[in-house]
């Protein structure tokens, strides 16, 4: 047997691997067909970096680069909207657009512990759902859309100026991740 040189394995270790399987009964011949196995498996999928060179060449960087985001209303909408300009370009370099990203927001806001005494609300979750499209600007046609969203949680505070700006820096973070989902499913769809 393989593990006979080894002192380390038990009987009892033995007969747990015979009863799995494990073992080769008198040869070593299970061992090619695993490795075969392991290597035609490996081919099923190209594996490559992210943000190398893309089909034509280019970066996708210099792909990124060139979405433009559409204007997004509401305070939320500015953050998210600023969050996607630098995700896309953060070298502020001047690119014509290819693409343009519409981003639809859905912000809500939910108290979900409330002060028995006081009865008002001493926490607070921000959630903003992002429905987005990528449109090609040359023909109009949908490229990629989806739904991202972001959830942050504040404290809230007897204080009113602390508690909006607890909620501020909830849509800020929201707006951060929101971001970073939309720009990465973005750059997944645009590498192929």
């Amino acid at each position: 047997m393989w593990w006979s040189e080894q002192p380390i394995w038990t009987a009892s270790l033995r007969a747990r691997l015979r009863a799995f399987g494990s073992e080769p009964e008198g040869s070593r011949s299970s061992v090619p067909l695993w490795l075969a196995l392991a290597f035609s498996l490996s081919g099923c999928n190209e594996i490559r970096p992210l943000y190398g060179p893309i089909g034509t060449g280019a970066p996708l960087a210099a792909e990124l680069q060139a979405v433009e985001v559409a204007p997004i209303p509401d305070r939320a909408g500015h953050y998210v909207r600023n969050e996607l300009i630098f995700a896309f370009n953060g070298t502020g370099s001047q690119v014509a657009p290819r693409y343009r990203l519409l981003v639809e927001l859905k912000e809500r806001v939910q108290t979900p512990i409330l002060d028995t005494v006081t009865g008002r609300a001493t926490s607070a979750t921000i959630i903003i759902d992002a429905a987005y499209r990528l449109i090609s600007i040359a023909d109009e046609k949908i490229i990629t859309q989806g739904v991202a969203f972001g959830v942050a949680s504040y404290d809230r505070f007897s204080n009113r100026l602390a508690n909006v700006r607890a909620a501020r820096d909830g849509e800020i973070r929201d707006a951060k991740v929101i971001a970073d989902q939309i720009r990465t499913r973005v750059a997944t769809v645009l590498a192929k």
